[in-house]
């Protein structure tokens, strides 16, 4: 492999002669040989938004010139194109300000800029992270990647599932079936009623997550070191975030207190308690349609699911849920990681989160995970679903639950009688009611109606 020679504050160091990174990256790459995880591609995305928008306050700032302000812009937007991603070869597990990755993106665009201009013009720190320290950009670039990832990826994710279950509202209206508590039989239920559960469940996520985006939306750039906003020129944090806004498309905004944009992470893990509520629902929702559909013969079977592949390597014939399954280990990892967030965003001590890398990782993860997960799950499963209306109208009519629209005509321990005696004698409710001498034949058959006890 060939080499090139940079140099940094603490000297010179050999870098791969064919990527743009300089020596700060190059020892960090060194130093920190731990794991696979590498640091979110979102997280790059997020810088190179980040570093035009600095770029583009300082220039209007007077702090920068054009031609310099060309060059950063021109490699930024060659990282957003995804030209360069071959250069961001640095873990997660580094130093917790996430300062290594900062530099990282500085000595491309410098070094990238510089190849595009045909001249040595950009410096890493005098340029590219002019106005900035790693204090406040990387809290920055969190805030970024996850707004463009919540709503670029998440909501519309969100939406289609919520798309899926009106649709399926409507075909099945007038589907009556037996309801289940404690999984055990329950009184009647609607089908259109139990998926429209399935959809509010789904909107009050939404709901929640859009309550917590304005609290992502407030950006730490211009606080630098300390939150004091050393070395940044005066109204540099407004003009930034104004810069974002107008290249992202979404609406950000300076944090107002810059000392707990640096060492606070409540924001994000407000939002992230947002998306476990989220993946509890849909661990609810997974297993209520595994459960339904469970069988051919010998579960309840009470609506059908795509059959996707073989379920069994030794079994044949045996189709198994398995996007039901997907979508619950992913909320299973989705509610490990905020544990995970929690306990870094707890470590802010004095001035500064060190655990910033291992929470944004954490957090993107589950982003990814759920819109991801719950399109496959919408796209593989939910869309094909199908009501087996014999076997809902046999299993309700079998319920001994049906009983209770007995209590206000015999009485509550009358009615556990009937039901007792019907499910001993194996008989139906009407034939137990006439023998206990509860109710005649008429009595019954004007009164116990089914459809009408949703």
């Amino acid at each position: 492999m060939d080499y090139r020679i940079e140099h940094d504050s603490m000297g010179e160091v050999k870098v791969p002669a064919d990527k743009y990174w300089g020596a700060q990256t190059q020892r960090s790459y060194q130093n920190f040989r731990i794991g696979t995880e590498k640091m979110p591609k979102e997280i790059i995305t997020a810088f190179a938004y980040l570093k035009k928008a600095a770029a583009i306050a300082n220039y209007r700032l007077g702090k920068l010139s054009e031609e310099k302000l060309d060059a950063i812009n021109a490699a930024a937007d060659e990282i957003l194109a995804g030209k360069l991603d071959d250069n961001f070869p640095l873990v997660v597990w580094q130093t917790g300000s996430g300062t290594q990755s900062n530099m990282n993106v500085n000595e491309v665009i410098a070094n990238r800029g510089n190849a595009v201009s045909g001249k040595r013009l950009l410096h890493p720190n005098d340029d590219v992270n002019k106005s900035q320290s790693s204090n406040d950009t990387f809290p920055t670039a969190m805030h970024i990647a996850a707004v463009l990832e919540i709503r670029q990826k998440l909501l519309p994710s969100i939406d289609t599932m919520i798309k899926t279950f009106k649709r399926l509202e409507k075909e099945n209206e007038g589907i009556i079936k037996s309801g289940r508590t404690h999984l055990q039989d329950a009184t009647p239920i609607a089908f259109s009623q139990e998926i429209s559960g399935w959809r509010n469940m789904l909107e009050i996520s939404r709901d929640q997550i859009e309550a917590a985006i304005p609290g992502i939306s407030r950006l730490a750039l211009g606080g630098t070191a300390v939150g004091t906003g050393l070395n940044a020129p005066k109204g540099f944090a407004e003009a930034a975030a104004a810069a974002v806004s107008e290249l992202t498309g979404y609406s950000f905004e300076t944090a107002e207190n810059k000392f707990h944009a640096l060492t606070s992470k409540d924001e994000l893990v407000f939002m992230h308690g947002a998306l476990k509520a989220l993946a509890a629902d849909l661990m609810k929702i997974a297993n209520d349609v595994r459960w339904l559909a469970s069988g051919p013969r010998d579960g309840l079977e009470e609506i059908n699911i795509p059959a996707n592949e073989p379920g069994s390597s030794i079994m044949p014939g045996k189709v198994n849920p398995t996007q039901c399954e997907s979508m619950t280990m992913v909320a299973v990892q989705v509610i490990a990681n905020d544990t995970a967030i929690a306990f870094a965003a707890s470590q802010g001590n004095f001035e500064l989160n060190v655990f910033m890398p291992v929470l944004i990782y954490n957090f993107l993860q589950s982003v990814r995970l759920l819109a991801d997960g719950m399109r496959s799950f919408n796209d593989n499963c939910l869309v094909g679903i199908t009501a087996n209306k014999e076997v809902m109208r046999h299993n309700l009519y079998n319920s001994l639950m049906l009983v209770t629209a007995l209590n206000p005509y015999i009485g509550y321990e009358n009615a556990a009688k009937t039901a007792k005696l019907a499910y001993e004698e194996k008989i139906t409710l009407r034939e137990a009611c006439i023998r206990l001498g509860f109710m005649s034949r008429e009595q019954f058959d004007e009164v116990f109606h089914p459809e009408q006890m949703i």
